[in-house]
């Protein structure tokens, strides 16, 4: 199992415990979902995070953060911010302001 799988791994334990949030699918990729809208992905060696305002912009700032690209064509979604699980530590704050942005959009 790869650093990444393992940190989300622990996310998705957590948060269907306490959120209410249901494990799923987006573009093929396993995401986390609260009232059907993902908030949390897995995608290769990163968890991605869907993030604005200061949130996005300190996740954004972190070493090797990038925005989610997961088609791989170019074409990376502005919300989204993919982590490698060097920044592990920060993952279950960052999974909570992605819940509650998520939430706030319903």
């Amino acid at each position: 199992m790869s650093d990444a799988q393992a940190e989300y791994d622990k996310l998705t334990k957590k948060l269907t415990a306490i959120a209410s949030a249901e494990p799923g699918q987006m573009f093929g990729k396993a995401c986390l979902k609260i009232n059907g809208k993902a908030f949390v992905a897995l995608h290769k060696e990163t968890v991605v995070f869907k993030l604005t305002g200061d949130e996005h912009a300190k996740a954004i700032a972190l070493a090797d953060a990038v925005l989610w690209d997961p088609s791989g064509k170019g074409r990376p979604m502005k919300e989204w911010v993919a982590l490698t699980a060097t920044h592990g530590k920060k993952f279950p704050t960052l999974a909570q302001a992605a819940l509650e942005y998520v939430q706030s959009q319903t």
